[in-house]
């Protein structure tokens, strides 16, 4: 009796073994290249995996931090990453190979929309005292355009554009990081500087506190000008209290940060991905307060890349397409 207890126990773990293998198998794994842990792109890319896993659609998303926006892009050239995010502007130069020397003749053609995701401005500050009141003011002016051969200093560069400026209208460029673009401006060695970054971006706080400032506005005419040339901006106003002593809102421009994949990346998979993200958008918004921003309404705006065939078959059934 004994042994044949002994022996049903032994079959019923050998077909339990059997089964969860089985299961295993069947699982897709997948990666997903985020940002630096303590930014943006990685918890939001963290409640994606936990979405997807909990919707038990026989995927398991791992989230990857990187370098962000240029690396993410490499990755998914590579097919090191079959998921992505990065800025909306840094996928345009790098699906056309333009621009930065990262993609300039080497084109990211295997990326492909998949989802709009949170808006990260442009944001000009200047310090109060230097009497900087529109962009067209920056002229003699010593700003910093942001770190050389970035996203950053291209944002900076066609803004000066849109206002009929160049770098050599400037007092003085500098190609800072955007730490220490704060410390130039607390100190006086810079008079303004532009960053690509959320609302509310630590580095611009910094500064606040210890330094009066103004946020320079981007005007409509501006907008369309840049908006004509370079498809990818979107238009945002920075409120009110984002920044101490900034008490009235902002018009500006900003770029979209997304989500995209690689081209021969299956549609079901990328399908079945889209549908669990907007049917547990509550998870999403407890990530990061910028996850609020993706919403299905915008899930399109400024996409400058195709859109994956998976992608467009959950937009198509959804009535954006």
């Amino acid at each position: 009796m004994v042994k044949k207890l002994a022996g049903a126990l032994v079959v019923a773990f050998l077909v339990a073994s059997t089964l969860s293998t089985a299961a295993l198998a069947q699982r897709r794994f997948l990666s997903l290249a985020s940002g630096w842990v303590v930014g943006v792109y990685y918890p939001i890319a963290g409640a994606m995996s936990r979405i997807i896993y909990k919707a038990d659609i026989g995927i398991r998303l791992t989230v990857e931090s990187s370098g962000a926006s240029v690396a993410n892009a490499k990755l998914i050239q590579s097919g090191d990453a079959d998921f992505a995010i990065l800025q909306n502007d840094i996928a345009y130069y790098a699906y056309r190979g333009e621009t930065l020397e990262a993609f300039r003749g080497d084109p990211v053609a295997n990326m492909r929309g998949v989802l709009g995701m949170h808006l990260e401005p442009v944001q000009l500050v200047a310090r109060a005292d230097a009497r900087i009141n529109s962009v067209a003011d920056l002229r003699g002016k010593r700003v910093n355009l942001g770190p050389l051969g970035s996203g950053a200093e291209q944002n900076a560069l066609q803004v000066l554009e849109a206002y009929g400026l160049s770098v050599r209208d400037l007092g003085r460029a500098e190609r800072l990081s955007a730490a220490e673009a704060a410390d130039y401006l607390k100190d006086g060695r810079i008079e303004a500087a532009f960053f690509t970054v959320g609302l509310g971006a630590a580095a611009i706080q910094d500064v606040a506190v210890v330094t009066p400032i103004k946020i320079v506005p981007v005007d409509e005419p501006s907008f369309a000008s840049l908006r004509q040339r370079y498809p990818f901006y979107a238009r945002e106003v920075i409120p009110p209290g984002v920044y101490k002593g900034v008490d009235a809102p902002v018009p500006t421009v900003a770029v979209r940060a997304i989500m995209v994949a690689r081209a021969e990346l299956e549609d079901e998979i990328v399908y079945k991905v889209l549908k669990a993200i907007f049917n547990d958008l509550d998870t999403l918004y407890t990530a990061h307060a910028a996850a609020k921003q993706i919403t299905l309404e915008k899930a399109l705006d400024a996409m400058p890349v195709p859109l994956h065939p998976g992608a467009e078959q959950f937009y198509r059934e959804a009535g954006l397409l």
